[in-house]
């Protein structure tokens, strides 16, 4: 098995896999499609971080015929088109919990910093200017946090929030149970119109891009702060740069854009440069090292699996199978279109070849269906082509 690894995956991915008998290797970049394409000739295994986009035309490329597993060494995956990746038979992984304290810390780190208005003092005091006036700087305790998506770093932030004594309300198009004293909104508007701060912490759906601009920017509270941790897609920048520039928001964070440098060094370009009173990051809410290393062994271990024994627990776009292994048998891996009697198929085809089922598991999600069949037969390769020809058959992979 080859893995490619890009965008400075922590080494901890890389160990995991070469001793699970992958070749491995790691780049420190983001490739563009064209260089991608080529890199990808006679790999199974490639793992990304959010710069590196996989459309189908790439997933579709005959360069691409040798993938079996995606893994996304970050919380989300829209920068891959998983429903060809699914069409194709390719497991897609990512990590949806490991940096959501990482990013959370960050949240909070910069609520305090914008509240006590430390960017504008840390700049004066680089050029000398010695200003101990409190006008404009407040503690964060009493003041009203509002959370626009409630999902697990929205959560947590809820949590350690109201523990620095701050009053919480959320927001999220799903219903989601408040976490000790937060009070949900029913609407967006009442979220904006009550909170003194607003932090994003959507997901990555197309259906967010955009979804926040000049209406809701206006409809928050004059001199309140706003905090994007989320897509850079989600945010108009110019409307926000306009209530900035106006004194309607006293302050921002960003630290996602619509548009990134690929690779470090690369020149940054915003709108929002040169505002003492907005802190921008490139991007970092889950660049801890403890982060790193928590999803490099996370994510590599899932690939890891799924190469070994088809294992697809926690699968973005699979149905999640766990098989326990037999020493003495052979593993089929089959990935259909879910339509009724595949399975008796796949079964039919085994007795034919008067093959004995040892263990086997099935599972479906969606239009996907997959099993896991343990078999005891010393020529598994005539099954492989058999079961290939089957008309309902996505791939088909022989294990072990």
């Amino acid at each position: 098995m080859r893995a490619l690894l890009l965008e400075n995956v922590h080494p901890d991915a890389v160990t995991l896999l070469e001793r699970a008998g992958c070749e491995v290797q790691a780049l420190d970049r983001a490739l563009d499609e064209a260089e991608l394409s080529a890199a990808l000739d006679g790999v199974h295994v490639l793992g990304i971080r959010s710069k590196t986009e996989l459309p189908a035309s790439l997933l579709s490329s005959p360069t691409a015929r040798d993938l079996v597993a995606i893994g996304a060494f970050c919380i989300g995956t829209n920068q891959i088109d998983v429903a060809t990746a699914t069409n194709k038979g390719v497991a897609v992984f990512n990590a949806p919990f490991s940096n959501t304290r990482s990013v959370v810390e960050l949240a909070l780190a910069e609520i305090i910093a914008l509240t006590r208005r430390l960017t504008e003092k840390n700049a004066d005091m680089h050029a000398g200017v010695w200003d101990k006036s409190a006008t404009g700087a407040h503690e964060v305790r009493g003041r009203r946090l509002g959370i626009v998506g409630y999902g697990n770093i929205g959560a947590q932030l809820s949590v350690l929030a109201e523990a620095l004594g701050m009053t919480v309300s959320f927001y999220d198009t799903a219903d989601k149970l408040a976490l000790g004293n937060a009070r949900r909104c029913q609407t967006l508007d009442e979220l904006l119109a009550s909170s003194d701060i607003v932090t994003l912490h959507v997901d990555g759906r197309s259906g967010n891009s955009g979804m926040f601009g000049a209406e809701q920017f206006d409809a928050m509270q004059p001199g309140s702060l706003f905090l994007n941790l989320s897509r850079g897609f989600v945010v108009d920048h110019t409307a926000l740069r306009r209530c900035i520039d106006s004194g309607h928001l006293a302050g921002a964070a960003i630290d996602v854009f619509p548009t990134e440098p690929r690779s470090r060094g690369e020149e940054f370009e915003s709108q929002l440069r040169g505002l003492p009173n907005v802190i921008l990051t490139p991007h970092i809410g889950g660049s801890t090292e403890e982060a790193q290393q928590d999803i490099g062994r996370y994510v590599a271990g899932k690939l890891r699996d799924f190469v070994a024994d088809g294992t697809t627990t926690m699968s973005v776009n699979l149905p999640h199978l766990a098989l326990p292994q037999r020493a003495d048998a052979h593993r089929l891996a089959h990935l259909h279109h879910n339509v009724p009697g595949v399975l008796a198929r796949i079964n039919g085809v085994l007795a034919e070849h008067k093959v004995n089922i040892e263990g086997q598991l099935l599972g479906t999600r969606g239009d996907i269906g997959y099993v896991l069949t343990d078999i005891a037969t010393d020529d598994p390769d005539a099954l492989v082509a058999e079961l290939e020809s089957l008309e309902e058959t996505v791939r088909v992979r022989l294990l072990s």
